[in-house]
């Protein structure tokens, strides 16, 4: 089975992720001067977009990771039901912490993270997302770097899945209605 031939388009190639997480890194390291950052990468599907994302900064700058699900199984729409599946493993107290992640939907995922971490006293507290699905948003988040805007559609590749499958495409394609209706 090829993963390609279950896609209905690629959205965004290779090359324009590239270019535009470069853009971010160069950014995010102009903002944060000497601030030091610990990343928080939220897991599974942000985890590719880190590791680009990480090589782009030209700043001193730590990682950690978090699993938080509102989705699970073959889940197309989220439950509303947010869990932290794994906590970090670093005190956030005081520091200068970047949420990275790869798609934000609804908002609910993301606000229930912001809120938590704003309970843990960090210094500052800010988000860079991939990928903006304003058309879903059903909770306001305030989004401090955007990778893109994009439309209401299934995306899969560059760490998003369905059913754990796509994430090693190197593109965000948008996948075929059939294939999760």
């Amino acid at each position: 089975m090829r993963l390609e031939d279950n896609l209905a388009k690629i959205l965004i190639p290779s090359d324009r992720l590239q270019a535009r997480i470069y853009e971010l890194g160069a950014q995010i390291s102009k903002d944060y001067g000497d601030a030091r950052p610990l990343l928080v990468c939220v897991l599974k599907g942000g985890v590719m977009f880190l590791s680009d994302l990480s090589r782009a900064l030209s700043i001193p700058h730590e990682l950690d990771f978090m699993a938080i699900s509102s989705y699970g199984g073959k889940r197309v729409e989220t439950s509303g039901v947010v869990r932290i599946i794994m906590d970090l493993n670093a005190s956030i107290e005081r520091r200068h912490v970047l949420i990275v992640e790869d798609i934000i939907d609804t908002g609910h995922t993301l606000s229930y993270m912001v809120d938590t971490f704003k309970a843990r006293n960090p210094a500052s507290l800010k988000i860079c997302a991939l990928l903006n699905k304003s058309e879903r948003r059903e909770k306001e988040i305030l989004l401090d770097y955007v990778g893109f805007d994009i439309p209401n559609e299934f995306v899969v590749g560059y760490g998003l899945d369905f059913d754990e499958l796509y994430r090693n495409l190197p593109y965000i394609g948008v996948l075929k209605p059939e294939m999760y209706s």
